[in-house]
């Protein structure tokens, strides 16, 4: 991912942060085989100290992608925020010299390491419950795994593998109008926080 130094983001705590915030990633596999990429939820384990974390997720086990992972294969998770379109009638300066086009603004985090597959039931039983109580947690009445019938989620969970990541390097660019001079990226909050759709006002709280 080409990161200008200005829209760079290292914080590894905010890099985290922003993979637990929007955990739908893409995990994307490329090997002799070609490059493969699937759509899926991710768990981060950061509480280890002295490491960047470990991504967890699963996949069915009818996705022949699994058995390309074994021996440590390296892979790239994909995370995207907010993004929205941004209008040069935003910019102050359009006034003042019209030299101004249109961009885009977004949030993106890509993490790589290596991979390891895991079969193990009572590691996916984990896994389930974790991800889906983190999701549930908002819920008016929170379903829990356990409140399906066991024969049922013991048949699902053989349906399923498990993929674990240790990260091995996070990458993170927040491109926020940070190019920018103040008055332009003041029009550009504006601009957005009066724009219609979600995104964009999710977009207007990383401008300051």
């Amino acid at each position: 991912m080409y990161v200008p130094s200005h829209f760079k983001e290292d914080d590894v705590g905010k890099l985290q942060q922003y993979i637990r915030d929007y955990s739908f990633g893409l995990l994307v596999v490329a090997d002799d085989d070609g490059i493969e990429a699937n759509h899926v939820p991710f768990q981060l384990n950061s509480e280890q100290g002295g490491t960047l974390g470990q991504l967890q997720c699963h996949l069915a086990r009818n996705n022949p992608v699994w058995q390309r992972l074994h021996d440590g294969a390296r892979v790239l998770a994909v995370f995207q925020g907010p993004d929205a379109y941004i209008s040069p009638s935003w910019y102050e300066t359009k006034a003042e010299t019209g030299r101004v086009v249109p961009t885009w603004n977004y949030l993106a985090v890509h993490a790589e390491g290596s991979a390891r597959v895991i079969e193990d039931p009572n590691w996916l039983k984990l896994h389930l419950h974790q991800l889906t109580d983190k999701h549930e947690s908002g819920m008016a009445k929170p379903w829990s795994v356990d409140d399906a019938p066991t024969d049922f989620t013991e048949r699902l969970v053989k349906a399923i593998v498990g993929v674990e990541i240790k990260i091995e390097t996070l990458t993170g660019k927040l491109k926020a109008s940070q190019n920018q001079p103040e008055k332009n990226r003041a029009g550009v909050k504006a601009g957005l926080d009066a724009g219609e759709g979600a995104h964009n006002r999710a977009m207007a709280k990383f401008i300051s």
